[in-house]
């Protein structure tokens, strides 16, 4: 059918394998404590630019570090003089050669930071940049629109942090429950196929979440406007509702994630005033979930902790856009205009 669809599919193992070799995250989590780091900066681009996001909220709540994402131009184009002291830079690219990001890093190696590159070819240049390099063993991606890689990047994040503060529970479920709900969620290929084929004429969407899985929301309408063309709109639930909702009027075409966890009520009660407006509200959310004001519901059939609900919750979005694709008689794998490596400055 097609290469994105196959590299989705092959998520579980590809996370699983991944949890099976602790030692790189335990070595790196302590040495970045050991240099010190009192704050975190991510340095990436594109779909790792969401894995960040994803890292930035398990970096400030469980770790209790200020994070946030860097701005590379200030290294590449302004030349700025940045004090990294007490910092730890993470660069995540899947190719390792985005030439912003391996220079963020390098520089901030050079003026003061512990650095980690998180990246599919430990060979690379970002992997020769840093302190410590977390390979994610995703294996050759074929498909331009980035699936297996990005989950595995979700993975090694939580690895990492785990190490960082001791949590013994991440690994385990990492190598087990994760695997088995990411491939209870694939079952809801089906459910994705209908919502495709209701959808297929739209022309906007908007994607919305909260805490942890607005990662997802942002990752997920980069794939639909990479794969089907769709000017999808990820928003936060809470700026949602600081003006953007304004552009919702009847039928509009609303994904929302909402899992189990802290912001899942408040996510239901966005989802309610979205269907108040009349908005088309296609909802993925736990089993036995009641979401008032949703047109479709997608249930995930495993729970996972709320800070892991990522790395399953993303996979009805990536068959989504995968078969949103196909029903408009495009080809996901191959994206026009874009390469799978995008080289910026």
């Amino acid at each position: 059918m097609s290469v994105m669809r196959d590299e989705i599919f092959e998520q579980p193992e590809v996370i699983a394998r991944l949890a099976s070799r602790p030692e790189a995250y335990r070595a790196a989590a302590g040495e970045a404590r050991a240099a010190g780091a009192r704050f975190v900066l991510y340095a990436a681009r594109g779909t790792s630019d969401n894995a960040a996001v994803y890292g930035k909220y398990l970096a400030t709540i469980v770790a209790g570090l200020p994070a946030g994402l860097a701005v590379p131009s200030a290294a590449t184009v302004y030349d700025a003089a940045i004090d990294f002291r007490e910092c730890l830079v993470i660069g995540i690219s899947q190719s390792g050669v985005t030439p912003d990001v391996t220079e963020y890093v390098a520089q901030a190696r050079e003026r003061g930071a512990f650095t980690v590159a998180i990246t599919n070819d430990e060979g690379s240049r970002l992997a020769g940049a840093a302190h410590r390099v977390l390979a994610t063993g995703a294996g050759l991606e074929r498909a331009v629109a980035a699936t297996k890689t990005y989950t595995s990047q979700l993975a090694a994040l939580a690895l990492f942090w785990a190490e960082w503060t001791g949590d013994g529970t991440v690994p385990e479920m990492m190598s087990a429950a994760v695997p088995q709900a990411m491939t209870a969620a694939l079952s809801l290929e089906s459910r994705a196929v209908e919502l495709a084929g209701r959808l297929r004429a739209a022309e906007r969407l908007l994607v919305t979440s909260r805490g942890y899985n607005y990662a997802t929301a942002l990752e997920t309408a980069l794939k639909l406007k990479e794969t089907s063309y769709v000017a999808a709109m990820p928003y936060s639930a809470a700026d949602l509702m600081h003006g953007p909702i304004a552009v919702v009027e009847p039928a509009y075409p609303v994904l929302a994630f909402a899992p189990a966890g802290r912001t899942q009520a408040g996510m239901l009660e966005t989802i309610a005033e979205l269907g108040r407006r009349g908005a088309d509200v296609s909802v993925v959310t736990q089993a036995g979930t009641a979401a008032p004001g949703a047109t479709a519901v997608l249930e995930l059939p495993q729970e996972l902790p709320e800070a892991l609900s990522p790395l399953a919750a993303i996979l009805p979005g990536q068959l989504f856009a995968c078969h949103l694709a196909l029903a408009r008689g495009l080809d996901p794998d191959r994206p026009r205009g874009l390469n799978k490596v995008t080289r910026t400055y």
